[in-house]
């Protein structure tokens, strides 16, 4: 008879990660209150803040809510199932309220497309097997767009501009990084080997300029 070995709830890697961060406290569900683990309360009320990206005692216990009844598993809220969902957020490290929230919904979300993807699994009926396949889809790709969302937040929705083709004449020279352009600078169209002088005229206009400047750099943008 092979029996499986038995493993530690928590190992040493689990109780601190590799930046050396202690973990954050877990907490314990009872009939009706929630309680946080942790020696010192007001300490682990910090600890569990940091890590849901809280900002105060009451957005701590708001989120903390959501979290245990979006954790439930036939109406009961799992302690597991929170466990793994703090820990989640708090990987991802949410720096304001918006990010909290949004990460919040981000793991609320995977925790049900892997709900829809164990009945997917255990299921024959061709019927349901198309209905939760369509509610898998919607989720996934609602878990996609919380992911822009949140790298969109992360950067300030900043776009960034590819040059694809970079033309610089003999004797010129190319400027590489950021680049302002104003909207009444004029640049040469490719193709063409100096432009007009009316275009000249333009950009050395809207560059405070009015002298010529032999081999400067054009560059094309596609």
């Amino acid at each position: 008879m092979t029996t499986a070995p038995d493993l530690p709830t928590t190992s040493p890697v689990a109780a601190n990660d590799r930046s050396g961060v202690i973990a954050s406290p877990r907490v314990r569900l009872y009939k009706r209150r929630i309680a946080i683990k942790h020696p010192d309360p007001q300490a682990g009320e910090r600890l569990l803040a940091d890590a849901l990206g809280a900002v105060d005692r009451d957005a701590l216990h708001g989120i903390l809510k959501q979290l245990v009844k979006a954790s439930a598993i036939g109406h009961k809220p799992d302690e597991a199932n929170l466990a793994f969902m703090v820990s989640m957020i708090r990987s991802i490290a949410p720096k304001d309220s918006i990010e909290a929230m949004l990460v919040s919904q981000m793991v609320c979300v995977h925790m049900a497309a892997m709900r829809s993807a164990c009945r997917l699994a255990c299921t024959d009926d061709l019927q349901q097997q198309e209905s939760i396949t369509r509610a898998l889809t919607r989720l996934t790709r609602t878990f996609a767009a919380q992911i822009e969302a949140l790298g969109r937040h992360r950067g300030n929705d900043e776009r960034a501009i590819t040059v694809q083709n970079l033309s610089v004449q003999d004797g010129g020279k190319a400027i590489v990084g950021n680049v302002t352009q104003h909207a009444n600078m004029t640049i040469a169209e490719a193709g063409t080997k100096d432009g007009s002088a009316n275009d000249r005229m333009t950009a050395q206009h809207a560059c405070g300029r009015s002298d010529d400047m032999p081999g400067a750099a054009r560059g094309v943008i596609a």
